[in-house]
């Protein structure tokens, strides 16, 4: 599967990868929003990790962005951030998030989904 990682933090971006890369998926990474909607549109990946806090342009507006091009609006979004505050995950989840993960997350809870087909558009 290939998989696009969004996160200002390269350090998380670098562990999410190697924990997809090990289980068999394709990585792709971006670091701002502006980056994310340019390899959404590049690559069209099956699957997408996007941090809601990013320079330019924010992980909503990104998720916005991504729902209401046809040919990207079906691609799963995994909103992962560590804003956990009371609302935040519903406003993800109102902007067509798939799921809501926070930070620090276990990589296992993001392999079972995978493999269990719960992303699945």
């Amino acid at each position: 599967m290939k998989v696009l990682v969004c996160d200002d933090e390269k350090n998380i971006v670098r562990l999410i990868q190697v924990n997809l890369e090990r289980m068999g998926h394709e990585v792709l990474t971006a670091y701002d929003g502006r980056e994310a909607l340019d390899q959404v549109a590049a690559h069209k990946p099956e699957l997408i990790l996007l941090d809601v806090m990013m320079p330019y342009i924010d992980g909503i507006e990104v998720l916005k962005s991504i729902r209401k091009n046809p040919d990207t609006a079906k691609i799963p979004v995994i909103m992962l951030t560590v804003k956990a505050q009371q609302g935040d995950d519903l406003k993800g989840l109102a902007a067509g998030a798939n799921m809501y993960m926070t930070k620090p997350f276990n990589p296992v809870d993001l392999q079972t989904f995978l493999e269990n087909g719960c992303m699945s558009s």
